[in-house]
Protein backbone atom coordinates (compact mmCIF):
# COMPACT_ATOMS: atom_id res chain seq x y z
CA UNK A 1 0.00 0.00 0.00
CA UNK A 2 0.90 3.81 -0.58
CA UNK A 3 -0.11 6.38 1.05
CA UNK A 4 -0.46 9.31 -1.58
CA UNK A 5 -1.89 13.15 -1.89
CA UNK A 6 -4.66 13.35 -4.32
CA UNK A 7 -4.56 16.65 -6.07
CA UNK A 8 -7.91 17.14 -6.50
CA UNK A 9 -7.71 20.45 -8.15
CA UNK A 10 -6.78 23.28 -5.52
CA UNK A 11 -7.69 20.51 -3.08
CA UNK A 12 -5.17 17.42 -1.35
CA UNK A 13 -6.75 14.97 -0.35
CA UNK A 14 -5.47 11.73 1.97
CA UNK A 15 -5.65 7.99 -0.12
CA UNK A 16 -4.26 4.91 -0.44
CA UNK A 17 -3.31 3.17 -3.11
CA UNK A 18 -2.70 -0.55 -4.27
CA UNK A 19 -1.30 -1.69 -7.57
CA UNK A 20 -0.53 -5.45 -7.49
CA UNK A 21 1.79 -6.50 -10.15
CA UNK A 22 -0.04 -6.87 -13.71
CA UNK A 23 -2.35 -5.22 -12.74
CA UNK A 24 -5.56 -5.26 -15.06
CA UNK A 25 -7.71 -1.98 -14.11
CA UNK A 26 -8.20 0.35 -11.39
CA UNK A 27 -11.22 0.88 -9.60
CA UNK A 28 -11.29 4.47 -7.55
CA UNK A 29 -13.84 4.09 -4.67
CA UNK A 30 -16.69 6.89 -4.06
CA UNK A 31 -17.91 6.11 -0.47
CA UNK A 32 -21.08 7.30 0.80
CA UNK A 33 -22.54 9.76 3.28
CA UNK A 34 -19.95 10.04 6.55
CA UNK A 35 -17.71 7.32 5.63
CA UNK A 36 -14.00 7.59 4.54
CA UNK A 37 -10.88 5.68 3.18
CA UNK A 38 -10.96 3.51 6.64
CA UNK A 39 -14.18 2.45 6.40
CA UNK A 40 -13.81 -1.15 7.21
CA UNK A 41 -16.72 -2.89 4.60
CA UNK A 42 -14.12 -0.51 1.56
CA UNK A 43 -11.12 -1.68 2.78
CA UNK A 44 -12.40 -5.25 2.54
CA UNK A 45 -13.75 -4.89 -0.42
CA UNK A 46 -10.48 -3.61 -1.86
CA UNK A 47 -8.88 -6.68 -0.70
CA UNK A 48 -10.72 -8.78 -3.05
CA UNK A 49 -10.24 -6.61 -5.76
CA UNK A 50 -6.22 -6.79 -5.04
CA UNK A 51 -6.69 -10.17 -4.41
CA UNK A 52 -8.45 -10.81 -8.16
CA UNK A 53 -5.14 -8.11 -9.85
CA UNK A 54 -7.30 -5.04 -9.74
CA UNK A 55 -5.61 -2.11 -8.46
CA UNK A 56 -7.66 -0.01 -6.05
CA UNK A 57 -7.81 3.81 -4.67
CA UNK A 58 -9.35 4.73 -1.55
CA UNK A 59 -9.36 8.73 -0.61
CA UNK A 60 -11.09 10.96 1.41
CA UNK A 61 -13.36 13.09 -0.10
CA UNK A 62 -13.59 15.85 2.23
CA UNK A 63 -10.26 17.12 3.42
CA UNK A 64 -9.89 17.05 7.19
CA UNK A 65 -11.65 20.43 7.91
CA UNK A 66 -13.95 20.01 5.93
CA UNK A 67 -14.78 16.29 7.70
CA UNK A 68 -14.79 18.37 11.05
CA UNK A 69 -17.61 20.08 10.24
CA UNK A 70 -19.73 17.95 8.29
CA UNK A 71 -19.56 15.82 11.47
CA UNK A 72 -21.75 18.57 13.04
CA UNK A 73 -23.78 19.88 10.26
CA UNK A 74 -23.79 16.41 7.47
CA UNK A 75 -24.51 18.75 5.23
CA UNK A 76 -21.53 18.45 2.97
CA UNK A 77 -21.57 14.45 2.59
CA UNK A 78 -24.90 15.36 0.27
CA UNK A 79 -23.06 17.70 -1.59
CA UNK A 80 -23.15 15.57 -4.60
CA UNK A 81 -21.86 18.80 -6.89
CA UNK A 82 -18.89 19.43 -4.63
CA UNK A 83 -18.17 15.56 -4.20
CA UNK A 84 -18.52 14.45 -8.34
CA UNK A 85 -16.40 17.71 -8.88
CA UNK A 86 -13.76 16.25 -6.69
CA UNK A 87 -13.83 13.20 -7.81
CA UNK A 88 -13.60 14.43 -11.73
CA UNK A 89 -10.48 16.69 -10.56
CA UNK A 90 -8.85 13.20 -9.41
CA UNK A 91 -9.41 10.99 -12.54
CA UNK A 92 -7.53 14.35 -14.26
CA UNK A 93 -4.53 13.94 -11.55
CA UNK A 94 -4.63 9.95 -12.27
CA UNK A 95 -3.90 10.63 -15.72
CA UNK A 96 0.17 11.44 -14.53
CA UNK A 97 0.17 8.69 -12.16
CA UNK A 98 2.97 6.17 -13.58
CA UNK A 99 2.33 3.86 -11.05
CA UNK A 100 -1.37 3.35 -13.21
CA UNK A 101 -0.77 4.70 -16.34
CA UNK A 102 -2.76 2.98 -18.66
CA UNK A 103 -4.63 1.04 -16.50
CA UNK A 104 -8.65 1.07 -17.39
CA UNK A 105 -10.57 2.67 -14.56
CA UNK A 106 -13.82 1.83 -12.57
CA UNK A 107 -15.51 3.70 -10.05
CA UNK A 108 -16.86 1.95 -7.03
CA UNK A 109 -20.10 4.42 -5.69
CA UNK A 110 -21.97 3.89 -2.49
CA UNK A 111 -25.11 5.58 -1.11
CA UNK A 112 -24.74 9.63 -2.60
CA UNK A 113 -21.19 8.49 -3.93
CA UNK A 114 -22.79 6.17 -6.53
CA UNK A 115 -24.64 9.97 -7.93
CA UNK A 116 -21.08 11.79 -7.59
CA UNK A 117 -19.49 8.71 -9.39
CA UNK A 118 -22.16 8.78 -12.41
CA UNK A 119 -21.98 12.86 -12.51
CA UNK A 120 -18.05 12.16 -13.08
CA UNK A 121 -18.59 9.33 -15.55
CA UNK A 122 -20.52 11.32 -17.62
CA UNK A 123 -17.54 14.04 -17.40
CA UNK A 124 -14.92 12.15 -18.29
CA UNK A 125 -16.35 9.51 -21.09
CA UNK A 126 -12.72 8.77 -22.19
CA UNK A 127 -11.75 7.86 -18.68
CA UNK A 128 -14.63 5.89 -17.13
CA UNK A 129 -15.04 2.46 -18.49
CA UNK A 130 -17.40 0.80 -15.94
CA UNK A 131 -19.21 2.17 -12.55
CA UNK A 132 -20.62 0.13 -9.71
CA UNK A 133 -23.40 1.14 -7.34
CA UNK A 134 -23.51 -0.56 -3.79
CA UNK A 135 -26.50 0.68 -2.18
CA UNK A 136 -26.72 4.05 -4.25
CA UNK A 137 -28.39 6.73 -4.66
CA UNK A 138 -27.93 7.07 -9.23
CA UNK A 139 -31.35 9.21 -8.97
CA UNK A 140 -29.55 12.03 -7.18
CA UNK A 141 -27.50 12.13 -10.60
CA UNK A 142 -30.19 11.56 -13.19
CA UNK A 143 -29.74 14.97 -15.04
CA UNK A 144 -26.10 13.11 -15.91
CA UNK A 145 -27.00 10.00 -16.41
CA UNK A 146 -28.27 10.14 -20.13
CA UNK A 147 -24.55 11.55 -20.74
CA UNK A 148 -22.95 7.91 -19.07
CA UNK A 149 -21.16 6.33 -21.52
CA UNK A 150 -19.56 3.77 -18.82
CA UNK A 151 -21.52 -0.08 -18.62
CA UNK A 152 -22.65 -0.03 -15.23
CA UNK A 153 -23.29 -2.47 -12.10
CA UNK A 154 -26.53 -1.46 -9.58
CA UNK A 155 -26.08 -3.87 -6.14
CA UNK A 156 -29.25 -3.33 -3.97
CA UNK A 157 -30.31 -5.66 -0.97
CA UNK A 158 -33.76 -6.92 -1.62
CA UNK A 159 -34.72 -5.64 1.82
CA UNK A 160 -33.38 -1.72 1.08
CA UNK A 161 -37.62 -1.19 -0.71
CA UNK A 162 -36.57 2.45 -0.98
CA UNK A 163 -33.65 2.45 -3.08
CA UNK A 164 -34.46 -0.54 -5.36
CA UNK A 165 -37.30 1.86 -6.42
CA UNK A 166 -35.15 4.64 -7.30
CA UNK A 167 -32.59 2.35 -8.96
CA UNK A 168 -34.81 1.14 -11.12
CA UNK A 169 -36.21 4.80 -11.98
CA UNK A 170 -32.47 5.97 -12.67
CA UNK A 171 -31.75 2.93 -15.03
CA UNK A 172 -34.51 3.56 -17.22
CA UNK A 173 -32.73 6.98 -17.68
CA UNK A 174 -29.43 5.64 -18.85
CA UNK A 175 -28.43 4.56 -22.42
CA UNK A 176 -25.40 3.18 -21.25
CA UNK A 177 -25.27 -0.95 -20.53
CA UNK A 178 -26.64 -1.65 -16.79
CA UNK A 179 -27.42 -4.24 -14.60
CA UNK A 180 -29.47 -4.06 -11.53
CA UNK A 181 -28.40 -7.28 -9.28
CA UNK A 182 -30.86 -7.52 -6.21
CA UNK A 183 -28.97 -9.42 -3.31
CA UNK A 184 -31.60 -11.74 -1.40
CA UNK A 185 -31.69 -11.14 2.07
CA UNK A 186 -29.44 -7.62 2.02
CA UNK A 187 -30.51 -4.69 3.73
CA UNK A 188 -28.66 -0.89 2.73
CA UNK A 189 -25.19 -1.84 4.71
CA UNK A 190 -25.12 -5.24 3.62
CA UNK A 191 -23.97 -6.42 7.28
CA UNK A 192 -26.03 -9.56 6.74
CA UNK A 193 -23.85 -12.76 7.25
CA UNK A 194 -22.29 -13.54 4.14
CA UNK A 195 -23.75 -10.51 2.29
CA UNK A 196 -20.83 -8.13 2.13
CA UNK A 197 -18.83 -11.44 0.56
CA UNK A 198 -21.01 -11.85 -2.00
CA UNK A 199 -20.85 -8.70 -3.16
CA UNK A 200 -16.61 -8.38 -2.86
CA UNK A 201 -16.95 -11.34 -5.27
CA UNK A 202 -19.34 -9.99 -7.79
CA UNK A 203 -17.63 -6.85 -7.59
CA UNK A 204 -14.71 -8.31 -8.64
CA UNK A 205 -15.61 -10.44 -11.35
CA UNK A 206 -17.90 -8.11 -12.97
CA UNK A 207 -15.06 -5.40 -12.78
CA UNK A 208 -12.52 -7.56 -13.87
CA UNK A 209 -14.88 -8.48 -17.17
CA UNK A 210 -16.43 -5.13 -17.59
CA UNK A 211 -12.66 -3.37 -17.90
CA UNK A 212 -10.92 -6.33 -20.22
CA UNK A 213 -13.65 -5.42 -22.22
CA UNK A 214 -12.55 -1.61 -22.26
CA UNK A 215 -8.84 -2.55 -22.88
CA UNK A 216 -9.64 -4.44 -26.43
Amino acid sequence: MTEVIVQAGRVPLDGSLIVPDSAKGLVVFVHGSGSSRFSPRNQYVAGVLNEGGLATLLFDLLTADENEIDILTRELRFDIGLLSERITATLDWLTDQEAVSGLPIGLFGSSTGAAAALYAAAARPEQVSAVVSRGGRPDLAMEALPEVKAAILMLVGSLDYSVIEVNRIAAKALQAPCQIEIIDGATHLFEESGKLEQVAARVRDWFLEALAVATV
